[in-house]
């Protein structure tokens, strides 16, 4: 059997009933996130390390703060400041300008531009197992109060919410419960987390597949029936330019306009990597593949002696701007719906290994799109040379029947790859079919 887990948007039918409970909570989760914060921030000063959400918890946990939330959904709020702050120090490596994680603040000033009073914004609220109970025929879920919001000692100890999914969907198996506030709205929604368990479906073939991420192109495949594609990152790297010029504008870079900045950019990503990930399992499906490939972050992020590598200023923006292990994550569980497995294997050398005669140099990589090589006379994409290389990889582990370095093989599909670009409102579509690729 294999197990997933869906998400389900729903609407909140009793709104105007749990509006201002759920409110109390969002503020709470706010609160506890600049408590923690301001820990770490000591933390960090006095040791020069990070602490882990476990440290986090035996700090605070007697923290009038803490109790703000049922313990669980204050659990989460410390894991995801102790994420955010793990991401900081890998990003800070190689890009000086980067900030830690900021603290949860809106700012409002008068017509002086002075500031006249501060609040803090709803964030999102999780329950997990402990803190739900839910009533799968009346479409109903009980979500415990924090100890700070119980009005009585026994009385309203959970915030009772009647919600309404899209038309066929139940909700069974309810793993977790997270409010999301949203602001363009201006009302709460709930995402409901489920588990599903599913017969574990047959690999569409026996095929294999081997995927480089970059910089430039996100993502090359190369298939194993010498055929390749391109994903360029133009959308990404738009993006990325516009929305933190856009963000630097704002007068209150905690403000409601820089969260709706922040909130539409990673929408924007999110889609992105959704989109690619199902084009790319459509396409191996297509092609009967049952393996796929992909390099592992470390030859993204890291060079040979494990220190961060410098693309340069805007190099690195780009890069810490797109999050290539959730891209991988998505990826792996789209593949698995369909049957088809998604393995990590370094991407050392493959850059710079002809994968047609396996000479190893590093200057046959003439320009940035263009690998020549001189033993063999071969002259392809570079990126797809390293894809290719990757799914070697995998064959020369895996497979004894696999094509080897050295023997005589077709070098054309590797010069001409099919180019597939992002259109915002049709996914994945030839580079011909997609004229506007602009925000």
């Amino acid at each position: 059997m294999l197990e997933l887990h869906r998400t389900h948007r729903a609407n909140i039918l009793n709104h105007a009933q749990v509006e201002d409970s759920l409110d109390r909570h969002g503020w709470s989760a706010s609160k506890l996130w600049n408590v923690a914060n301001y820990h770490s921030r000591e933390v960090w000063e006095d040791t020069g390390e990070i602490p882990d959400h476990g440290d986090l918890k035996d700090e605070l946990k007697t923290h009038t703060k803490y109790k703000g939330l049922h313990s669980q959904s204050s659990q989460r709020v410390l894991e995801e400041l102790a994420e955010a702050f793990n991401s900081w120090y890998g990003k800070r490596k190689s890009d000086s300008r980067a900030n830690p994680p900021g603290y949860r603040k809106k700012n409002y000033y008068d017509q002086q531009g002075r500031r006249v009073h501060e609040e803090h914004p709803r964030s999102t609220v999780t329950w997990k197992q402990n803190g739900i109970r839910h009533d799968t025929k009346n479409n109903r879920v009980r979500l415990s109060k924090g100890a700070n919001h119980k009005e009585h000692p026994k009385a309203w100890e959970y915030i009772l919410v009647e919600y309404e999914t899209r038309p066929g969907v139940t909700v069974e198996n309810l793993q977790q419960v997270r409010a999301v506030y949203d602001r363009a709205k201006g009302r709460w929604e709930l995402h409901l987390v489920c588990k599903d368990e599913v017969e574990t479906p047959t690999a569409p073939g026996n095929e294999t597949a081997g995927i480089d991420l970059g910089i430039c192109n996100f993502a090359a495949v190369a298939y194993s029936t010498e055929e390749a594609d391109l994903y360029p990152g133009n959308r990404l790297k738009q993006d990325g330019y516009y929305f933190p010029k856009e963000i630097a504008n704002c007068d209150d870079s905690s403000g409601e306009r820089a969260t709706r900045l922040h909130h539409k950019w990673s929408e924007r990503r999110t889609h992105f990597f959704h989109s690619l990930a199902k084009h790319i399992v459509e396409r191996c499906v297509e092609k009967g593949v049952c393996r796929i490939n992909i390099g592992k972050l470390a030859g993204i992020r890291e060079d040979e002696n494990g220190e961060s590598k410098n693309w340069g200023r805007h190099g690195n923006l780009d890069l810490h701007g797109w999050a290539f292990d959730r891209f991988t994550s998505i990826l792996t569980y789209k593949a698995k719906v369909e049957g088809i497995e998604v393995v990590e294997v370094s991407e050392r050398d493959t850059s710079k290994t002809c994968c047609v005669c396996g000479r190893e140099d590093d200057s046959q990589r003439v320009e940035r799109g263009l690998y020549v090589c001189e033993e063999c006379d071969a002259a392809f994409n570079a990126d797809v040379n390293g894809a290719e290389n990757i799914r070697l990889e995998l064959n020369r582990s895996n497979s004894e029947s696999a094509p080897s370095l050295g023997e005589d093989r077709s070098t054309g599909w590797l010069a001409q790859p099919g180019v597939y670009l992002h259109d915002l409102s049709s996914g994945f579509q030839p580079q011909a079919q997609v004229v506007d690729c602009k925000p």
